[in-house]
Formats: structure tokens, C-alpha cells, sequence
């Protein structure tokens, strides 16, 4: 599932391809045609995303996509390829430059969510939502509230977006790891200090996935170490330029323990035994 920063990233691209400018919308799907029929010829006003989930402001309405595990947007410059496979949703327009239209288009496929919704329906939505820490008027003592009297584990409860909004499975292993914090700690466990650590931490890594693209964690120090093979296509190493997720049974970065993996949140964890006592 992409995490915070694949979407903060989308919202960029599609201010960047739509905004100020009408956008025609339709679903070569079908299954969402009232929705696409909603807001077809409105002017993108501005776009916004909040943890997992992406929104377009047109007015008085508002398009809402979480990818969920499966959705993917597709987009590019010029007129949009004939539509192939189950499109969702098909966005095209441009935005002017210059007083020219620069004609864009981007396709929605396999979201868990895509509907339009009016201003309390996505108030209610946001008032669900757990702080983003990528966004600048987060405030991380809303999380803690729920952290600092839990018996949940802290490693289940990163996993949760009514409690931390855009953190996925990979960010929950780098940024304990980096804290050097047990998943299996209750939240009630941590300090005031170790979570404001965490969070202050989630924030420089999340900022640099939206401007890298991806997911790297590994400090400056440590880079020497990433010396595993990278792979390519579908092999990929996903372990590379990270210290445990994705690397079951490597050796820790830091002291050479197996990396251990367990399901927690119905995903995998991975940490070092030793290094996150």
C-alpha cells in the first residue's frame, strides 16, 4: 500500500497537470459515473492529501482517492492513451501557462476509495484521521494522547491512521529501528521524549521520500553498509538503503544480529532483537 508520501506526492503532480484550469472527467469503468458526471468541466481549485488519502478541491466538492492496496494513477502530457484495462476514473484538461493550455491526463485504477464528497462529509473524514507529519499544521500531542495511555504495542499502533495518519509498514520499521525501540513496547511504555523523537524523525524521512520518490533511511554513516545486491524488475531488492525492513534473516546494519519478522497489523514487522531492546 503506498504510504503519506507517494500521495503528498500525487497532490503535487495533479496541482502541477490541472489546477486552475476546467478538468473533464468520466469513468471508462462505469462504476463511477454520478461521481465523474459531479465534478466534469469544474475548475481544479487546489489539491491537498492527508495521510493515505487525496483530495481536489473543485468548489463545493471535493474528489476523495485512497489507493487502499491495489490503485494506481497513471498520468502524462498530451492527449490520454485509448483507454485498456478498469479505468476508474479519467481525469484530462491541462493547466495554463502563459495563457496556454498544457493538455494532461491521468487514470485511476483499482482505488478502495473514489467518491465525491461535500465539506462536512470530508470534515467527518478528517476528523478520523490521526496527525500527518507531513503536513504543517499537524500537531504531534494529538497522537500521543492515544500513545502515552496504551497498552497497544507502538509497533501495532504507527499502523494506525486514526492515530498517526500516512505511516505504512516501511516507515514503522525504519523509524522504530532508528529510535532503537522494541515494536512490542506498549505505547504507554514509550516517554514523552522517545515519541517526540519518533515523530521528529518521521518527519525528516517522509519529507525526503516526497522529494526522492522512495524510501531511503539509511544515515550518512551508515551507507558504506548497504552493500546488498539491488537487483532489478520485479527482484528488486527492497531492502536496499534501509536497516531492516525487507531483510528477514541479513545481518542488523549495526551489531550483525539476524533481522527478525513477525505480523503484526496484518503486515509484516521487521526489527533487530538487539539493537531495539
Amino acid at each position: 500500500m503506498p504510504e503519506g508520501h507517494t500521495i503528498h506526492r500525487l497532490a503535487r503532480r495533479h496541482k502541477r497537470l490541472f489546477a486552475g484550469a476546467p478538468v473533464r472527467a468520466s469513468s471508462p469503468q462505469g462504476r463511477f459515473e454520478a461521481g465523474a458526471a459531479a465534478i466534469d468541466g469544474l475548475v481544479l481549485r487546489r489539491t491537498d492529501a492527508h495521510g493515505k488519502h487525496l483530495f481536489h478541491d473543485y468548489g463545493d466538492r471535493w474528489l476523495h482517492v485512497h489507493l487502499g492496496l491495489y490503485g494506481t494513477f497513471t498520468d502524462g502530457a498530451g492527449d490520454p492513451p485509448a483507454p485498456r484495462g478498469q479505468i476508474r476514473l479519467l481525469l484530462t484538461g491541462g493547466r495554463l501557462r502563459r495563457g496556454v493550455l498544457a493538455p494532461a491526463w491521468a487514470e485511476l485504477r483499482g482505488p478502495t476509495a473514489c467518491e465525491v464528497l461535500d465539506d462536512p462529509a470530508r470534515d467527518a473524514l478528517l476528523a478520523r484521521l490521526g496527525p500527518d507529519p507531513l503536513r504543517a499544521d499537524a500537531d504531534p500531542a494529538l497522537a500521543w494522547e492515544r500513545i502515552g495511555r496504551s497498552r497497544t504495542s507502538i509497533g501495532a499502533l504507527l499502523m494506525r491512521q486514526d492515530v498517526l495518519s500516512g505511516v505504512g509498514n516501511v516507515y514503522r520499521a525504519e523509524a522504530l529501528f532508528r529510535a532503537g525501540i522494541d515494536p512490542y513496547r506498549a505505547g504507554r511504555d514509550l516517554t514523552v521524549d522517545e515519541w517526540n523523537a519518533v515523530w521528529d524523525d518521521l518527519v525528516v524521512l517522509m519529507a525526503d521520500g516526497v522529494r526522492l520518490g522512495r524510501i531511503l533511511t539509511l544515515r550518512p554513516e551508515d551507507k558504506k553498509r548497504a552493500t546488498d545486491p539491488i537487483g532489478s524488475g520485479p527482484q528488486r531488492d527492497r531492502g536496499v538503503g534501509r536497516y531492516v525492513y525487507h531483510r528477514t534473516g541479513r545481518p542488523c546494519r549495526i551489531c550483525g544480529t539476524p533481522v527478525q519478522t513477525s505480523v503484526v497489523e496484518a503486515r509484516n514487522l521487521y526489527w533487530c532483537p538487539v539493537c531495539q531492546k
